[in-house]
C-alpha cells in the first residue's frame, strides 16, 4: 500500500555564514549540541595565515591544549617604562585551531552569500515555526530556522583600522616576549602617529617580530611600518635580509552590530580598541549556537565604554599614547582584565576606568573625558 500522507519537509536548523575562526567555531560547536548545520563560504578550505593570540583564562575548557603552540607566563609591556604583566598570553597553532574546529556532520557550500533574509525578524532566537533564507551570488537559496552572519567587517574609509608589518625569524635571535613595546627607536618623528613593536613566539623555533598601528583612521600604512620595523630592528642588532617570511595586517577594529543574527567581528565580538576577537567568539560559541542572548545590557554597556575607549585613543598626541599605556599597566591585573576581556563586567569597566583616569596626566584625563561627546561611527 502507498502511502498518501505528505511528505516531511526537513528545515536546517542553521545556516552559517563564513568560515573565519567564529564561524568555525559556531558551525563546530552547533554539531556538538546536535543542531543540524549549513556552512557558506567562498573558500571553506583556505588556510588562516594571520596569527591568533589570546589571554589563557579566556579560553573554553571544551578548547584542546594542542590548539596553543607557544604559552608567555608573563609578556612585557613598555610604555615609557618596562611592565611585566600578571596574566598567562597564549599564542594559536592556526592549523591545529582549525583542525579542532572539525565540521563532521555540516553540509559545507563553497559560495558568496549576497543576501540574508531573516523572515521579517531579526532576532535569532527562533521558535522553529519560521525560516531564514540565504541567497548566494550563483542565485541559489537556502533556507533555515536561523541564519548567523560571520563574516566579519568590510573596510570602509570611515572606519578605524589596524595596521601591521611583521617579519618572522628564527627564535635564538630575539630573546624577550614583548607584547606591546612604545619605546621611540622606529625612526618616526615625534610628531608623526606612533606605532609599537609586539614580539612574541609563534613556537619552538620562530618569532614574529611585528610593528603595529594599534588603530587609527586613517592607519598608518605597511609600507611606512615596513621601514619602521626595520629600523627598530636595527638599533636592537637585528639584520633583516629581505628572506624572511612576512606578515601583514590590515582590519577595521569597528563596524561590527552587537546582537543576534551576527557573530564574531560582524557581531561585535572584536575589542575595539585591541582588535581582539578569536578568544571571544570561541567563548561564546556555544551560547550563540544553542539560541541564547551573548548581549545582555551589561555586555552592550561595557562594549560602549570600550568603543569610548577607541575614540580616546585615537585623540591621544604621539607623546600621550605610551603614558597611556603607562598607566593602563600600572593597574592591577584584574582591572586590566575587565578592560580587556570581561565582556559584561560593567562594574569591573567602570571600576577600570575610573582607576586609569586617577593615574594619567591631566592632558590625557581631558581626552578621555571628551571622548564620550565625539561622534560615535560604525
Amino acid at each position: 500500500m502507498v502511502d498518501s500522507s505528505a511528505a516531511i519537509f526537513i528545515v536546517t536548523d542553521l545556516i552559517v555564514c563564513g568560515l573565519g575562526p567564529a564561524g568555525r567555531a559556531l558551525a563546530h560547536r552547533a554539531r556538538a549540541h546536535g543542531i543540524s548545520v549549513l556552512a557558506i563560504d567562498p573558500h571553506p578550505d583556505r588556510h588562516w595565515t594571520a596569527t591568533y593570540a589570546a589571554w589563557a583564562d579566556e579560553l573554553p575548557a571544551w578548547l584542546p591544549p594542542r590548539t596553543l603552540a607557544a604559552e608567555l607566563p608573563r609578556p612585557v609591556a613598555w610604555g615609557t617604562r618596562r611592565f611585566e604583566i600578571d596574566r598567562r598570553y597564549t599564542v594559536f597553532d592556526n592549523a591545529a585551531l582549525r583542525d579542532s574546529l572539525d565540521l563532521e556532520g555540516v553540509r559545507v557550500i563553497a559560495g558568496t552569500v549576497t543576501d540574508i533574509r531573516h523572515a521579517g525578524v531579526t532576532d535569532i532566537r527562533r521558535d522553529g515555526d519560521g525560516t531564514a533564507t540565504v541567497r548566494l551570488a550563483s542565485g541559489e537559496t537556502h533556507t533555515a530556522r536561523r541564519v548567523v552572519d560571520a563574516r566579519g567587517v568590510r573596510r570602509r574609509p570611515e572606519l578605524a583600522e589596524q595596521t601591521a608589518f611583521g617579519v618572522m625569524v628564527p627564535r635564538q635571535r630575539w630573546d624577550e616576549p614583548l607584547f606591546m613595546d612604545w619605546r621611540p627607536d622606529n625612526g618616526a618623528a615625534p610628531t608623526e602617529p606612533p606605532s609599537f613593536l609586539y614580539a612574541i613566539p609563534l613556537n619552538d623555533e620562530t618569532v614574529l617580530l611585528e610593528e603595529t598601528c594599534l588603530a587609527g583612521r586613517p592607519a598608518l600604512d605597511l609600507a611606512v611600518l615596513r621601514d619602521r620595523l626595520r629600523i627598530r630592528l636595527r638599533g636592537r642588532g637585528i639584520e633583516l635580509d629581505g628572506t624572511e617570511p612576512t606578515e601583514r595586517v590590515r582590519f577595521p577594529v569597528e563596524g561590527g552590530r552587537p546582537g543576534a543574527g551576527r557573530f564574531g567581528a560582524a557581531g561585535g565580538l572584536l575589542h575595539p580598541a585591541t582588535g581582539y576577537s578569536v578568544a571571544a567568539a570561541l567563548a561564546t560559541a556555544d551560547a550563540v549556537a544553542t539560541g541564547e542572548s551573548i548581549w545582555p545590557w551589561q555586555a552592550r554597556a561595557v562594549h560602549e565604554l570600550r568603543r569610548t575607549g577607541l575614540r580616546a585613543l585615537l585623540t591621544l598626541s604621539p607623546t600621550e599614547i605610551p603614558v597611556f599605556f603607562d598607566g593602563f599597566f600600572t593597574l592591577a591585573p584584574e582591572r586590566q582584565r575587565a578592560y580587556l576581556s570581561d565582556r559584561a563586567n560593567l562594574p569591573g569597566m567602570a571600576a577600570t576606568m575610573r582607576d586609569l583616569f586617577t593615574t594619567v596626566p591631566a592632558a590625557v584625563r581631558l581626552k578621555l573625558v571628551t571622548a564620550p561627546l565625539r561622534g560615535r561611527r560604525g
